[in-house]
């Protein structure tokens, strides 16, 4: 899943590119670049990574990955009152205002 060589490459990489630039530019415009070398290098990285988890169902916005694999976009969770044991979607129970109720997936 994590590949620690190419975050080691990355890691140098802007380590690199970071004391070239503090080497041609004068001294406050190349500190501030390379902080944000040090600070975009790793949100690529981060992207890049994610992006090969769009795939596992969802919309690739937070909905994928181990949790959204099997589920449909349209269906809402369901639960089941431990009272009663009536079906229902919401808060309580609309047979017997309940609140303890199970997920039912």
């Amino acid at each position: 899943m994590f590949n620690y060589k190419t975050y080691l490459i990355f890691l140098f990489a802007s380590l690199a590119v970071s004391i070239g630039l503090q080497l041609l530019l004068p001294p406050p415009y190349g500190l501030v670049a390379a902080i944000a070398i040090f600070i975009a290098f790793p949100l690529m990285l981060r992207r890049r990574y994610m992006s090969r988890f769009r795939g596992y169902g969802g919309s690739g916005t937070g909905a994928g990955g181990f949790f959204g694999m099997n589920s449909n976009a349209g269906s809402a969770v369901k639960y089941v009152c431990l009272v009663c044991n009536n079906r229902y979607k919401g808060g309580e129970c609309p047979r017997c205002g309940s609140k303890m109720k199970r997920a039912d997936f």
